[in-house]
């Protein structure tokens, strides 16, 4: 008897240590979250994300793949405000797992955490694909991403406490690090404060708002409606106006009509990585800022323009030739 005992004593601690040393596996809608959770969480942490950086993350199909990761996770992190309205409710309601459904410990949603911007004062379908709860694209404020560390890392702990000195030192370590950076960021980017650039999608209005970069104009005319060539041709007129330095735009949105109007305009089109793996330099959070602001400062510091408004006038009737 005093054998059987020691054996389902030694049995029951042996599942209790091998729950407390199992990966917490984590599901992120997109790259940047999935880079969050693997600095937060190190070696406890199993992480996926659903989309790379060189993907759409409004538009994916929830395939098979996905559902068996959505099926297997403790936690689920995305951005939320409806960026993945298309595809992540559809996702949820396949995989039927209870732990990662809304209101559950292990559903968070980032824009939960933060200030939103260009919340629309009222909602019209006909405006394009607005975003009720305002952009969603919250991540190109690094101040942000410290937001959301904040919320990451303790959700982290309350589902897995076992593991919560892990937890603990991987966000204090990150904070720190991630301050510093933030202000060696803001201190080379002083030179990049009022100067204009058209986007592809309304892509940075978080980034724009923290380092103080003018968005004249956007290429598409409402948001998720391709380029037209009378909106492209309003777009050279008001860059003959107001001189933009650059047309930003992220790596899988359609190049035809940023080149259209780089060759119109004479300004050079930048490809921003948008997210970690959007090209080969931004492979982790870090370097994400690192390589935006890179590209971002070498068209600040080049100079400006000196034959744009003369480049611009003489194109400016010409934007329905991209369609053709």
């Amino acid at each position: 008897m005093r054998q059987m005992r020691a054996a389902l004593l030694a049995g029951l601690w042996a599942v209790s240590a091998g729950s407390a040393l199992a990966d917490l596996r984590v599901l992120t809608c997109e790259p940047e979250w999935a880079a969050l959770v693997e600095v937060l969480g190190g070696d406890a942490v199993t992480v996926d994300s659903a989309t790379t950086g060189l993907q759409d993350p409004h538009r994916i199909q929830a395939r098979p793949s996905l559902m068996a990761r959505a099926r297997r996770a403790d936690l689920l992190v995305c951005t939320g405000a409806d960026l993945e309205i298309g595809w992540l409710p559809l996702l949820l309601r396949q995989a039927a797992n209870g732990r990662i459904q809304p209101g559950q410990p292990g559903y968070l949603m980032a824009s939960d955490y933060v200030t939103m911007l260009d919340v629309p004062a009222r909602l019209d379908r006909s405006e394009g694909d607005i975003h009720p709860y305002g952009n969603p694209h919250i991540h190109t404020d690094p101040r942000n991403i410290s937001l959301v560390a904040n919320a990451v890392a303790d959700r982290l702990v309350e589902l897995d406490p076992a593991n919560e000195v892990v937890y603990a030192r991987g966000h204090e370590e990150f904070q720190a690090r991630w301050s510093e950076a933030v202000q060696r960021w803001e201190q080379r980017a002083a030179p990049l404060s009022g100067m204009r650039v058209v986007v592809y999608h309304k892509s940075w209005v978080y980034l724009f708002t923290w380092l103080g970069i003018e968005e004249i104009a956007a290429l598409e005319p409402k948001p998720g409606v391709p380029p037209s060539g009378a909106h492209l041709a309003d777009v050279l007129g008001r860059v003959g106006l107001q001189p933009a330095r650059a047309v930003l735009r992220a790596a899988y949105q359609d190049d035809r009509a940023s080149q259209w109007l780089s060759e119109q305009a004479n300004i050079p089109v930048l490809v921003l990585p948008f997210t970690v793996g959007g090209n080969d330099a931004a492979v982790d959070l870090f370097t994400l800022f690192d390589a935006t602001l890179e590209q971002l400062l070498t068209v600040a510091e080049s100079g400006p323009c000196l034959d744009c408004a003369a480049r611009t006038n003489s194109g400016r009737q010409s934007g329905a030739a991209l369609l053709r």
